[in-house]
C-alpha cells in the first residue's frame, strides 16, 4: 500500500493554482498532474474548469509562450515546435497563433547563425558527408527542408 497523500478538492485546487502560476501549463500537463495526485475524474474536470475560468490555464497563452521559448532558447524550427505542441494536444488554431510569435526575419537570421555555427564544428572533409551532417542536425531541430537545403547549398558549395 502506497502512503501517498490524499487531497481534498480545495487543497488540490490550491496546489494546481500554484503549479500553473509558476509556469505556463497546457491542459494535458494539468490533467496528468491531477491523475498523479489520485484525483477522481469529476474532481479533475472541476479543477480544470476552475483553472480556465480564473485564467491560470490558457492554452493559447501556453502555446505562444512555448513557441517563443523553444525558438529563442533552443533554436527550434517551426516543424519541431508544431510537433511538440501537437504532442501536448494543442489545437491547430492555437498552434497557428503560436507560430505567429516567430518573426520571419528572426527565423531566417537564426537559421543562418545556427547553420554557420554547426558547420564550424563539423570536422568532415567529404563535402557530401559534411552536407548530410549539417542537414540532419537542422532537420532534427525542426527546420523546414526547403530552407535547410537552400542554406546548405549556400554554405557548402
Amino acid at each position: 500500500m502506497t502512503n501517498q497523500k490524499t487531497y481534498t478538492l480545495k487543497e488540490a485546487t490550491k496546489k494546481l493554482e500554484g503549479y500553473c502560476a509558476y509556469q505556463e501549463r497546457c491542459h494535458k500537463e494539468v490533467v496528468t498532474k491531477l491523475r498523479e495526485m489520485q484525483m477522481i475524474p469529476e474532481a479533475i474536470d472541476q479543477i480544470t474548469a476552475h483553472l480556465v475560468q480564473e485564467n491560470y490555464l490558457n492554452e493559447e497563452r501556453f502555446a505562444q509562450s512555448y513557441a517563443r521559448g523553444k525558438f529563442n532558447i533552443k533554436k527550434w524550427g517551426r516543424n519541431r515546435i508544431t510537433n511538440e505542441l501537437k504532442r501536448r494536444q494543442i489545437s491547430k488554431f492555437n498552434i497557428k497563433t503560436a507560430l505567429k510569435e516567430i518573426g520571419d526575419n528572426d527565423y531566417i537570421t537564426t537559421l543562418n547563425l545556427l547553420a554557420k555555427k554547426r558547420l564550424g564544428t563539423i570536422r568532415e572533409t567529404n563535402k557530401l558527408k559534411k552536407r548530410k551532417k549539417l542537414a540532419d542536425y537542422l532537420l532534427y531541430r525542426g527546420w523546414e527542408s526547403h530552407l535547410v537545403y537552400t542554406k546548405i547549398r549556400e554554405l557548402v558549395p
